[in-house]
């Protein structure tokens, strides 16, 4: 990126206001600094915004779908009316059904629970586990790490082609990776399903806080994402898309809410009738809160604008990976090359240097937030570290299990609320810890790396 460019960049958007930007943390060199927050991609800071939008709510919080009160009335608009805006920042189809869940581990978990029977699911081993782990009780086929976009569609498209072609199947592909940061080719994966009659689903987590993420043109059947990533707190998410394995579907929770009609039937059990709405996999008290702070980050970031956020982010990440390669010890991790479009999500490793043991200097000497190990993406770590060996040094990571060897990385990751000077600071940190190395001791405890005392 250009100077002009990137001043163009800074002038479009500055960060967007987060809770926490002004917090300060103790140096174990003593001294106080700024906290960092560059763990954006575990999760991101609350906007200022959403949390001022639920503070104005709190007081006038009521049971959803519940009580004829004015406050559950007003709760239950506020409840149905979060809906709408997140289906509208989705770019949802009109028959789309949009439910609130926990988190992307609880959608997709979801989504595994309402699979028709005999149905065959598709996922890269390169997934978080949160889109690796929940479809045990289908028919899984693993798809090998691609290095190119264009072999992840080709990889795709002959696994679907040797698929029994009669029965149901889902494909399972994420947006950006939590590791790499790389941009995958949903719209060409989802066109190489629907041509082998499949269907898709988006792990949205670490895109829909970085670029617009639309249903429709992407022309995929389901979108999951998490709140925590979007600058919303208080543990919800999003599962959108295609209503009918939805409503076929038990409930994935059973109880209040989710059933229309119990009735007592004369052998002493109970008849019930499911609701065919999103409540059928909403049953018991909703997240009202969860689901308010979600629609307001939506519309935090369409009103600031995604294409001013992409390009400060773009601007950012050159700043950091351009710091990186000015430090021969660093490697970068990796799929698709050096040239890939990526989200704000840098994972790297240091010659000489046991990736926790950087990670708590990063920490404890500069008051920076990152995070080391396999980022719950551990079959693609281990495949971008290959058989390199982390130098033990005087910190390591948690003991390997019984003939590997010990593995990790560290990540470091940013988004709308990143002020230039925190990843400044990353880049002079990472460099002066590989010159002039850590100015403390540390010890291993209960298997993190923590300062000696």
């Amino acid at each position: 990126m250009s100077v002009s460019t990137a001043a163009s960049a800074q002038t479009i958007c500055a960060p967007l206001p987060v809770l926490g930007r002004d917090v300060t943390v103790p140096l174990v060199t003593g001294g106080e600094v700024t906290y960092a927050a560059l763990d954006y991609a575990a999760s991101a800071p609350a906007l200022q915004r959403v949390w001022d939008d639920v503070a104005a709510y709190a007081p006038y919080y009521g049971s959803v779908h519940r009580g004829a009160g004015y406050l559950s009335q007003l709760s239950t608009d506020l409840f149905e009316n979060a809906r709408t805006t997140v289906a509208e920042f989705l770019d949802c189809r009109a028959d789309d059904q949009l439910i609130f869940t926990r988190s992307t581990t609880d959608s997709l978990n979801l989504l595994a629970a309402a699979l028709p029977a005999d149905c065959q699911v598709f996922v890269f081993e390169t997934e978080h586990h949160a889109s690796l782990l929940p479809w045990q009780d289908a028919r899984v086929t693993y798809l090998n790490a691609p290095r190119t976009p264009r072999q992840a569609v080709e990889t795709l498209e002959r696994a679907l082609a040797d698929r029994d072609p009669y029965g149901p199947a889902l494909v399972c592909v994420t947006g950006a990776s939590n590791v790499t940061g790389e941009l995958w080719p949903v719209r060409e994966l989802a066109a190489a399903a629907h041509a082998h009659g499949a269907r898709i689903v988006l792990d949205a987590a670490q895109l829909a806080p970085h670029h617009p993420v639309s249903v429709r043109d992407l022309d995929v059947d389901w979108v999951a994402f998490s709140g925590h990533k979007l600058y919303a707190p208080f543990g919800s998410g999003v599962l959108a898309g295609r209503a009918d394995w939805l409503q076929a579907a038990d409930p994935y929770l059973a109880g209040g809410g989710a059933s229309r009609r119990v009735t007592r039937r004369e052998d002493g059990g109970v008849d019930v009738e499911w609701h065919e709405s999103a409540a059928r996999h909403e049953a018991g008290s909703p997240n009202v809160i969860g689901a308010y702070s979600i629609a307001s980050a939506c519309k935090a970031l369409t009103e600031a604008g995604f294409e001013a956020l992409v390009a400060r982010e773009r601007y950012l990440i050159e700043k950091v990976r351009a710091g990186l390669a000015e430090v021969p010890e660093v490697r970068v991790l990796s799929l698709f090359g050096d040239d890939a479009p990526r989200v704000g999500v840098i994972s790297f490793v240091v010659e000489g240097w046991n990736s926790s043991h950087f990670a708590a200097a990063l920490s404890a000497e500069y008051g920076i937030g990152v995070r080391d190990g396999l980022f719950c993406a551990h079959p693609l770590v281990r495949t971008l570290l290959g058989s390199d060996p982390q130098t033990q040094g005087e910190c390591g990571a948690p003991e390997a299990a019984p003939g590997e060897k010990s593995l990790n990385a560290i990540r470091v990751s940013f988004g709308a609320g990143t002020p230039d000077e925190h990843v400044e600071r990353f880049v002079n940190a990472v460099r002066e810890l590989v010159t002039v190395g850590a100015k403390w001791r540390y010890r291993t405890e209960d298997g993190r790396c923590v300062p000696a005392v």
